[in-house]
């Protein structure tokens, strides 16, 4: 079963588990410390973000308009159809587009680190960059930990928006709530808090994301087939980890009793 999960025994998954940890450690160092190579910066932060722009926007519209017909039929039997727009805001900003972005670029993102970074491992192209002298933390991972975490919460705060334009069209195109009403549901909801929190998840979301896919990338070996464990391994563990750290995270930025829906009746 673990093998299925990980595509390692427990023991050596915990292992590599340990060694992104260290990697995470020895990130944090360079950034105040090393040289950040700006070329390989740009390419990432391309790579992470206007790449991943259109399969974001996708799932966004997607799950906003799901979402919104599943709240909007039961809220109008409740006769409580005035407070879709500011419930959708609530469940966007606080957890789906946070997660679901991260989710997505795990898959897309992380996945290529795990890849390229694997292959590069098993082809000593990692050994030719230590005997140039160019620190692999320096030039492979802190331009892809910098990428991850600059263009998460962007790409969070765009499926903000595209997932309540997906509701807003189910919810005046379907079910016949008043556009002006929809808006101001979600603007009485929502304040500056809960756009913050997701872009903190966000940013914390793709730390981990690039770091256990690097780490996961630098610690391949076996060839062709080690690569191929390596990604998978790797988007399993950085869902886990995105899935772990949001409940954390969300148990400490939203801590007693709420007043959204209250201040938005």
């Amino acid at each position: 079963m673990s093998q299925i999960i990980t595509g390692f025994g427990l023991g050596v998954w915990f292992g590599r588990l340990l060694a992104a940890t260290l990697l995470g450690g020895q990130v944090f160092v360079h950034l105040f410390t090393g040289k950040i190579h700006r070329y390989n910066t740009l390419e990432q932060l391309a790579a992470v973000g206007p790449a991943s722009l259109l399969i974001t926007m996708l799932t966004a519209s997607t799950i906003g308009m799901v979402f919104t017909i599943q709240v909007a039929r039961e809220f109008l039997s409740l006769g409580a159809g005035s407070t879709v727009g500011g419930v959708l805001g609530l469940a966007l900003t606080r957890e789906l587009a946070p997660v679901f972005t991260a989710v997505v670029v795990a898959g897309r993102v992380g996945s290529a680190f795990a890849a390229e970074l694997g292959t590069m491992r098993v082809t000593e192209q990692i050994d030719a960059l230590y005997i140039l002298k160019t620190d692999p933390i320096d030039y492979l991972v802190i331009p892809r930990v910098i990428a991850c975490c600059l263009m998460l919460p962007i790409l969070t705060i765009i499926s903000i928006i595209t997932g309540m334009s997906g509701g807003f069209l189910i919810a005046t195109g379907l079910y016949g709530i008043s556009q002006s009403v929809f808006i101001d549901s979600a603007r009485n909801f929502l304040d500056v808090w809960d756009l913050s929190s997701a872009a903190i998840k966000a940013f914390c979301f793709g730390g981990l994301i690039a770091i256990i896919g690097c780490s996961w990338g630098l610690t391949t070996t076996g060839g062709a087939k080690g690569v191929g464990q390596s990604t998978t391994a790797s988007v399993v563990t950085a869902l886990l980890a995105i899935f772990v750290s949001d409940f954390f995270l969300s148990w400490l930025m939203f801590q007693g009793a709420g007043s959204a829906i209250m201040k938005g009746i």
